[in-house]
Formats: C-alpha cells, sequence, structure tokens
C-alpha cells in the first residue's frame, strides 16, 4: 500500500513521537509506538533529539507501509 502521500503534507524530515497520531490521521497513537518499542516489537528507526524520539518520514512511512493491507 503506498503511503507516501502523508510525506507531501508534513512540514518536516521527522516526526516527533508525541506528533505520530497527527502524522497518521489518528490511526497510531503515541502511546502505541511508545508500547511497541519498549516491547522491542519492529518499530522503525529512530533517535533522540535532547528528550524526544523522534522518527525520520521515509523510516515511519516504509514502516506503515509494511504493516497495512487493504481491506477486500
Amino acid at each position: 500500500m503506498d503511503l507516501s502521500f502523508l510525506k507531501k503534507n508534513w512540514p518536516s524530515a521527522i516526526v516527533a513521537r508525541e506528533e505520530i497520531s497527527k502524522f497518521t490521521g489518528g490511526a497510531i497513537s503515541e502511546r502505541t509506538m511508545a508500547n511497541l518499542d519498549c516491547l522491542g516489537t519492529g518499530v522503525p528507526d529512530r533517535f533522540r533529539i535532547s528528550r524526544k524520539v523522534v522518527y525520520r518520514v521515509d523510516s515511519l512511512i516504509a514502516w506503515l507501509e509494511s504493516r497495512s493491507s487493504k481491506l477486500s
């Protein structure tokens, strides 16, 4: 599934974990990402800027695409 359209309207090359819900239109929450990270179950590449965990937009989109499927 192609989710590259998410990148067009995002003003930055990174997404802070606290902005995940906004970036995904509410499909994924900050808490979900934190839980997946804590459990060590496949989250996109991330890094810290000060105290904030951030994701590269391209990595986040690739991760979302790998987890999404079309409904028939």
